[in-house]
């Protein structure tokens, strides 16, 4: 029989029995003087008894009629004789703060770790019974009361468990069961948001090779990382995984993908006494999913899904070297931010909505987002808990928001803490933090709501007070953000260009000038980042993924001083749009006065309708609207497909090289359409902004000379290499 709010006599005892009411131990215990190291782990059952249960995860509310697979909170405590520290995962879509910390109190009660030593996170099941009321769904208020004994009585059952035990972990890149789920749309095909204005150019699931949306929004976070823990003998204790894919979808109530997970990755390892404990915790999933929508749908499955990660997770587990004892640390704090509550135009509009509803549930989108306004008016700050957790040379951080793969990788990238994983949803749940240039293009995880409503810059001061905690518990500083070069890179900055942008950034205005220069570059709104570029250990050498910039609406902008009439830029680009949409399908470089009036200037695009240009889905080149000089490409550009091109400017004349051919693209004489000494060059746009690039440009280099057709094909040909 399953516990309501407190423990059973027995478990309590059996807490007591196993070490000091305290989360460390003196230098004079035992444990301290050994430096043993000890886990345990231990599982609870936390299925709703009754029903319908009011489940979560929709715009609107839903109930369930009974059980499909059980629900557990899964808890793993770890002590290194002087630090005892809780991680507990619990097969639910989200939980308030005041839930957990409840929690908290009542396992801190029972076992004498502290409260600012466990961590608390959602597995984020989209079939479970609601704990947090979040845009049209309530609370389920018979089932929310037993949930915080629930996670108390996993971490002191864990406790409980402590014996001496190894530890190790791996971390292994699974690209197959994550991908982005939010996609650009062509500009031609913007949506409207639930405030009537015509805001999205990003939205989650657009369907799979969906001809309105260009590509993915950003990139995803292949990482899955596996902690394990074992006794000397060999025993197998416990293993948690962490994996940044959203859910997969099952009927409630039902744990997902997680707890078949777990219940495979159990299989695996046999039966074990005391009983081995599988867990799967929830990555920086906030933008990504399992379908891969560049492709035909193909799904396949919840249990086959299940099984495929942990035929991965498994294979990574058996490589596991472990450690006899490691240290253990653990820090939080608190972040105070503000949501983006409503101005009095669109409060006035949520109230005369709320006002027109008929009883107190909404019936459409409307109506949640009317809700909602209402809702971030009366509770405009939040206070939020972020935690960090050091085990060994293992770093972990924990949020309670949904996170996007990029803000992720970029704690990964720069922990000092090698390697590390992350927690969403944890602590509390305070809604998506999309990156400052995501909230520009809009979308479901941008709308103001509790789902979406943190101020804009809640992102990365996040990240910053994260990356601080990791620096507390590890002692060491942040690693800076490394962007290696391989032979591609190598052979541009032989050739000595005088700005070259490799748009590997993944946060911020500026784009690095890596020529030494220091020319940088500045985004404008409109561009997402760190999107995967060309494959190839040519780029950025073995094991190391390319990243290059998406444009969607923006521009890249820069200043080069001197530049005269000699000079050449290359890149490699990735178009999204069709050749049939609009009349030049999009322009890669310009040079020209910002926002002048028919674009006097030097201007490489990709034809479209404009019959003018007759140079439907080819290159071509234009210098303005006065002189009208048109040089056109033969070769049509495949869209989406990665290519290269090298734009040389000789005088009067322009010749361009395609894809390390050293036959040129395009040739032909047109005069200098600029005035003199024009210092502004654009990527990803015109200069009058006219036509902007839809799609991913990578390597920008410019060079106050010609480039031979030699050099150009060289550049091409150290890519592969």
């Amino acid at each position: 029989m399953k516990t309501d709010v407190r423990f059973t006599m027995a478990v309590v005892l059996a807490v007591l029995a196993v070490g000091p009411r305290c989360g460390s131990l003196s230098a004079a215990e035992p444990g301290a003087a050994q430096g043993a190291f000890r886990a345990g782990a231990a599982e609870v059952d936390i299925s709703p008894t009754e029903f319908p249960a009011v489940v979560s995860g929709g715009f609107l509310e839903r109930t369930a009629d009974g059980l499909l697979d059980p629900l557990h909170a899964r808890a793993l405590v770890l002590d290194d004789g002087t630090t005892r520290l809780a991680i507990v995962v619990v097969d639910t879509l989200l939980m308030p703060r005041d839930l957990i910390d409840r929690a908290k109190a009542m396992a801190h009660q029972a076992t004498g770790i502290p409260t600012d030593r466990m961590l608390v996170a959602a597995t984020h099941t989209h079939s479970a019974p609601s704990v947090v009321g979040a845009l049209g769904t309530g609370v389920d208020e018979r089932y929310a009361p037993r949930l915080p004994g629930w996670i108390a009585e996993a971490i002191g059952r864990a406790a409980a468990n402590l014996a001496p035990a190894q530890v190790g972990w791996a971390v292994v890149d699974d690209f197959e069961h994550t991908n982005c789920r939010r996609w650009i749309c062509r500009p031609d095909r913007i949506g409207t948001d639930p405030f009537g204005g015509q805001t999205v150019r990003a939205m989650m699931h657009p369907g799979y090779q969906n001809p309105n949306y260009v590509g993915p929004a950003g990139p995803k976070d292949p990482g899955l990382s596996v902690l394990a823990v074992r006794s000397p003998d060999g025993r197998p204790i416990a293993l948690l995984a962490n994996y940044s894919m959203h859910y997969y979808g099952a009927g409630a109530v039902s744990a997902d993908y997680y707890g078949r997970f777990c219940a495979a990755i159990a299989e695996r390892v046999g039966p074990q006494r005391p009983p081995f404990v599988a867990m799967m915790s929830q990555g920086t999933s906030g933008d990504l999913h399992w379908m891969d929508y560049s492709r035909p749908a193909d799904p396949p499955g919840i249990d086959r899904y299940a099984q495929e990660v942990a035929d991965v997770a498994f294979a990574a587990y058996q490589t596991i070297e472990y450690r006899d004892w490691v240290a253990l640390a653990m820090a939080e704090t608190t972040l105070t931010l503000s949501r983006r509550v409503p101005d009095a135009e669109r409060l006035a509009w949520a109230r005369a909505i709320i006002a027109k509803m008929e009883g107190p549930k909404p019936k459409d989108r409307p109506e949640v987002y009317a809700l909602e306004q209402v809702i971030l008016h009366e509770e405009p700050v939040r206070a939020l808990k972020l935690q960090a957790v050091r085990v060994g040379e293992l770093g972990m951080a924990a949020m309670p928001c949904e996170v996007y793969g990029i803000t992720g990788l970029k704690i990964k990238a720069q922990s000092p803490l090698q390697p590390t994983f992350n927690f969403e949803l944890a602590n509390g749940a305070e809604g998506y933090i999309p990156p400052p240039e995501q909230h520009v293009l809009g979308g479901y995880t941008t709308w103001p709501a509790r789902s979406a409503g943190l101020e804009v810059e809640a992102e990365p001061k996040i990240v910053e007070a994260v990356l601080g905690l990791l620096e507390r518990v590890s002692g060491k500083p942040r690693r800076p953000p490394v962007d290696p070069q391989g032979e591609y890179a190598k052979a541009v900055l032989a050739s000595k260009p005088i700005a070259y942008w490799r748009l590997s950034e993944f946060a911020g205005r500026r784009a690095a000038d890596v020529s030494g220069r220091g020319r940088h570059a500045t985004y404008e709104d409109g561009v997402a980042f760190y999107l995967e570029g060309p494959e190839s250990d040519g780029f950025c050498g073995p094991g190391h993924v390319n990243r290059a910039a998406h444009f969607a609406g923006g521009r890249l902008r820069a200043t080069l001083e001197g530049l005269g009439d000699r000079y050449s830029v290359e890149m490699w680009f990735w178009n999204g749009m069709p050749a049939d949409a609009r009349a030049v399908t999009g322009y890669l470089f310009s040079r020209g006065v910002d926002g002048v009036r028919g674009a006097p200037g030097d201007h490489l695009g990709i034809g479209g309708t404009h019959e003018r240009t007759d140079a439907a889905g080819r290159l071509f080149f234009y210098n303005g609207d006065a002189l009208e000089q048109v040089v056109v490409g033969g070769t049509e550009i495949a869209p989406r497909t990665w290519n290269h091109v090298v734009l040389v400017r000789d005088a009067d004349r322009v010749t361009a090289y395609l894809n390390g051919r050293t036959e040129p693209e395009l040739a032909g004489r047109a005069a200098v359409g600029h005035p003199p000494r024009v210092v502004q060059v654009f990527a990803g746009g015109r200069s009058d902004n006219l036509f902007h690039f839809e799609g991913k440009i990578d390597e920008v280099a410019v060079y106050d000379r010609a480039l031979s057709p030699d050099e150009a094909a060289a550049h091409y040909a150290a890519a592969s290499q």
